[in-house]
């Protein structure tokens, strides 16, 4: 069944069970006031009765004398002495049977239904009561009526229930096929939009929606528009990402192939040549590694191995290692240390260092400089590299972190060069060590880095 055939039948049943709850307590209410009503009656003719006329007791014998005459004409009325013999009756068309043999035992006045099956069947409605003088009973006076006309009236009144229902019913399915209607229309748009979508490939579509954004068909749509915009981002990505691996892939494999049919041309081993191969080889080998590296960290296979590491000598063994890097042609400098130890993964902390400072020494110019801090602000450690090379324009600071972005109009290509995901690395290992990276640079000014690390309490 589908969700407006469940839906429907659902207000069906609600609505449907509510009215017949209603209905059956509305019709136990009517048939209470109407008994009520016809108790009443009869109530009020025995008293009329019992007030013009007279009980009298004398040593165990009573006079009754009841004026029946003024008793209404639908209203039957019989007067028994103490030994159950019929003294008077209103009418004779009901015979001379007790209208309600039980009431005349009784000690205290009784309303019952009764159907009397002679001379004629008929359902009455009786009050007995027991007439008293000198305290002692003396005869009982019954009054009847016929319950004809309150089972008329409870039939009309159960038949309008029945009929009520039937046409309330009616109006709960048409306006819940329109309501229902109304309601699904987003969603049915969100099923076609999406299958346009999926048959297409166009991930550029969103899906309309003219209400409220408040309701949870607008929060639905606003949902499902914001993830097809991310999924357009992330689909993007991943077509550039394809387009950059192929482009970094194509570079050095042109690069070996074509020396080493060279010197299958020459017949002879070059040393240049081999070199070359070397370089290239290097380069792929650095890409994969890159690559399996990002993989595993976004797959969440890639933990981090925490233990106190002193930033300070961390630091200054980085530094070691990049001056062989730097050589005479760029000049570095320590501008200030403070001893300072986190709690961190030693050897991923030691790679974003690697990154940023060999970055900075790459894209130096010859003659240049490059500046070192580590210092203490607050609960945070702050790393800061500063470099006087070319600057990365403002358009591409934004971007400086996503995979394969290299801002080429700032920072020449080298053989050396990286493939723009040395930083993106640097950036997932200080986010997870609850950090963060900033880039600040400026045309022709040069650029800094800075990275914070906050110092767990447990570390000092």
């Amino acid at each position: 069944m589908s969700l407006r055939g469940r839906l429907t039948l659902l207000n069906i049943v609600v609505v449907g069970g509510g009215y017949i709850l209603f209905g059956a307590l509305a019709y136990g209410v009517s048939s209470v006031l109407l008994y009520d009503y016809v108790d009443t009656s009869l109530q009020t003719v025995v008293d009329q009765l019992l007030e013009q006329g007279r009980i009298e007791g004398d040593g165990g014998q009573a006079r009754l004398s009841l004026d029946l005459s003024r008793v209404p004409s639908d209203v039957y009325v019989q007067v028994w002495d103490r030994q159950y013999r019929l003294i008077e009756s209103s009418s004779l068309a009901l015979g001379e049977e007790a209208l309600d043999p039980h009431g005349l035992r009784l000690s205290y006045p009784l309303y019952r239904n009764v159907n009397q099956l002679a001379p004629n069947w008929s359902a009455l409605r009786v009050l007995s009561v027991p007439l008293m003088a000198e305290k002692r009973l003396v005869g009982v006076v019954q009054a009847a009526v016929r319950r004809e006309r309150i089972v008329t009236m409870q039939m009309f009144f159960l038949w309008a229930l029945l009929l009520a229902g039937l046409v309330g019913i009616a109006i709960v399915i048409l306006f819940s096929h329109l309501m229902i209607e109304r309601f699904l229309s987003p969603i049915e748009a969100i099923a076609r939009t999406a299958e346009q979508i999926n048959q297409a490939d166009d991930l550029s579509r969103r899906i309309p929606y003219e209400g409220s954004e408040d309701d949870e068909v607008g929060q639905l749509v606003s949902v499902i528009n914001r993830t097809l915009e991310r999924l357009e981002v992330l689909f993007a990505s991943q077509q550039r990402f394809l387009a950059d691996v192929s482009h970094e892939l194509r570079t050095p494999l042109t690069v070996i192939k074509g020396n080493v049919d060279l010197m299958r041309r020459m017949k002879e081993f070059d040393a240049e040549l081999l070199d070359s191969i070397d370089q290239e080889a290097a380069r792929l080998t650095r890409l994969v590694t890159d690559l399996l590296f990002l993989a595993k960290a976004e797959a969440g296979a890639l933990p981090l191995i925490l233990s106190p590491v002193e930033l300070d000598t961390l630091l200054l063994e980085v530094m070691g290692e990049m001056r062989v890097l730097a050589g005479t042609r760029v000049r570095m400098h320590l501008t200030e240390i403070d001893q300072i130890r986190i709690v961190g993964d030693r050897d991923r902390l030691k790679q974003v260092f690697l990154n940023l400072i060999s970055n900075a020494i790459q894209y130096t110019p010859s003659g240049g400089e490059v500046f070192l801090g580590l210092t203490r602000v607050g609960d945070h450690a702050k790393f800061v590299v500063r470099d006087t090379g070319p600057g990365i324009p403002a358009e591409d600071l934004p971007h400086i972190f996503e995979r394969f972005y290299r801002a080429e109009k700032s920072r020449t290509r080298s053989s050396l060069g990286g493939f723009g995901l040395g930083l993106s690395i640097a950036h997932w290992i200080v986010t997870q060590h609850r950090g963060r990276i900033e880039v600040s640079s400026k045309e022709g000014q040069g650029t800094m880095f800075a990275v914070w690390l906050p110092i767990a309490p447990s570390a000092e």
